[in-house]
């Protein structure tokens, strides 16, 4: 989780975080900002204190939750009332797409599409027992480098056949299917085109395979990779073979499905 805490300052300022991300250009300020332009209202001097835990270019969304953030806090300290569904729609210029800033609203598994700026978001019930068991390694993967190696066209025979998988995720994953969770998350859209950006990451799919779980695939843009699986002792089936299979540092994060989503801790 990331943590941030606003207050009103004479001007911008920053605490808890690097000396290079203590700029305008910093992503829970571009989101608190961009509430505030929205509204045509004064953008306010405030301090931002972040306490992030989020690991940053690993494929795990850091971007979208200080966004999300940035929003949330813009929209009490300016006391303005609006929905999560406004302030998605709001901020997700700034990323491009709602793919990341959805879940980190609302939580659990969304879906969302953008049609005229209006950002249209459902979501998704996650079966109870289903385990995210993800390897993050020590070196990051640019956004920028990983887009920049996805082709521009793709077959439409590709295109329909990874549709269909799509179609079928979101409910195998209400199930609990890991048999029909491991042939939807086969993927020819960028998967392809970004494993060989992740050094050992053919190791680490084949030690997932004869450790039980074919349910594999890349999080996000990478370099992290996901196992999905109801197997509880996974994780320390991979703890135990990590070591030998890899020479960069991978670290292990057992993580479940957060259903609430960015929300105010404490507000005075």
């Amino acid at each position: 989780y990331n943590t941030l805490s606003f207050s009103p300052a004479p001007e911008l300022g920053f605490s808890g975080c690097d000396t290079e991300y203590q700029t305008p250009d910093n992503l829970a300020y571009l989101g608190f900002k961009a509430v505030y332009e929205h509204l045509g209202q004064e953008i306010p001097g405030v301090h931002i204190d972040i306490s992030a835990h989020i690991p940053v270019c690993r494929g795990l969304g850091s971007s979208a939750a200080m966004i999300a953030a940035g929003a949330l806090g813009a929209n009490v300290l300016g006391g303005f009332g609006l929905s999560r569904e406004e302030l998605l729609s709001i901020v997700t210029p700034i990323e491009g797409h709602p793919d990341n800033l959805a879940p980190a609203f609302f939580g659990g598994l969304t879906a969302s599409m953008s049609v005229g700026g209006q950002v249209y978001t459902v979501s998704y019930p996650v079966h109870p027992e289903l385990r995210f068991v993800l390897m993050s390694p020590d070196f990051p993967l640019s956004t920028h480098a990983a887009r920049s190696v996805l082709p521009e066209t793709l077959p439409f025979k590709t295109a329909v056949g990874q549709l269909s998988r799509l179609a079928l995720l979101p409910k195998v994953m209400e199930l609990g299917d890991e048999e029909l969770i491991a042939l939807c998350l086969e993927d020819a859209f960028h998967q392809p085109y970004r494993f060989p950006l992740i050094n050992e990451s053919d190791k680490l799919r084949q030690m997932a395979h004869e450790l039980g779980c074919d349910a594999f695939c890349i999080s996000g843009a990478g370099p992290t990779l996901l196992c999905v699986t109801q197997d509880p002792h996974l994780e320390k089936k991979l703890a135990r073979k990590l070591d030998s299979v890899t020479k960069n540092n991978w670290q292990m994060l057992p993580l479940y499905v957060e259903f609430q989503g960015a929300h105010v801790i404490d507000w005075e």
